[in-house]
């Protein structure tokens, strides 16, 4: 279901770069689709390269996707033409600093399709200052996992709230079930931490009580809100 609902954010016709792209299966089924021209699978260990590689071989796809062992986006190459992005299933913050050491080898044109495993706000901060604009937010539950899809393209300077950024702008918006689930599930945690903090032997630092304070206020708002 997870990687549907990214295939589903990839344009018609896109030339896709999948970095991390394990056995490759986003490639391989959207050009099986013919939903995407050509790809590229990027991926920095040997063991899924090989992978993936066999993937594309047994798919009689080699044509039209190469498998680069490299490390983030450095498995790009200006001839590529790519025309869409896709990362999915690495830490929030892991995708943030992929895009931030290599974004030279973007062009600016293409569609960012991310799904990060946790860490989301610190990608959606990144998004902002280098002037991406969020088009597209899904919250999905898999396997006892809540995962988030985010989409971005290079577009007019856009600015977040600080809960904006928390929760994600478009999320807030449409306030699906799975959305308000997974926020109840976290007020829960959160105020189950709380109260273990205030009965903590060792001294706590301030600063975490504070943030742990302020994400209750918010997720409580969020939830109170009327739709």
């Amino acid at each position: 279901m997870r990687l549907e609902r990214v295939a589903a954010q990839v344009p018609a016709g896109a030339r896709l770069a999948d970095i991390g792209s394990d056995h490759g299966y986003l490639p391989v089924a959207l050009l099986r689709r013919g939903a995407i021209s050509a790809a590229v699978a990027g991926e920095v260990a040997v063991t899924p390269f090989r992978a993936a590689q066999r993937s594309v071989r047994e798919s009689g796809l080699e044509e039209h996707i190469c498998v680069r062992l490299a490390n983030g986006l450095e498995a790009i190459e200006p001839t590529d033409g790519i025309t869409a992005v896709s990362v999915c299933g690495m830490g929030g913050e892991t995708i943030r600093d992929l895009l931030e050491r290599d974004k030279a080898r973007l062009s600016g044109q293409e569609r960012l399709i991310l799904q990060p495993n946790g860490g989301a706000p610190a990608l959606r901060q990144w998004l902002m200052d280098n002037g991406y604009r969020i088009l597209h937010e899904e919250m999905l539950r898999e396997n006892r996992f809540d995962y988030e899809i985010i989409v971005a393209e290079r577009g007019e300077p856009l600015r977040y709230s600080a809960e904006q950024l928390y929760f994600g702008p478009l999320l807030m918006q449409s306030r699906s079930p799975a959305f308000l689930d997974k926020w109840q599930r976290e007020l829960h945690q959160q105020q189950k931490t709380l109260a273990q903090l205030g009965r903590a032997r060792q001294a706590v630092p301030e600063q975490k009580i504070a943030d742990i304070g302020r994400q209750v206020r918010w997720i409580s708002a969020l939830l109170m809100a009327q739709p």
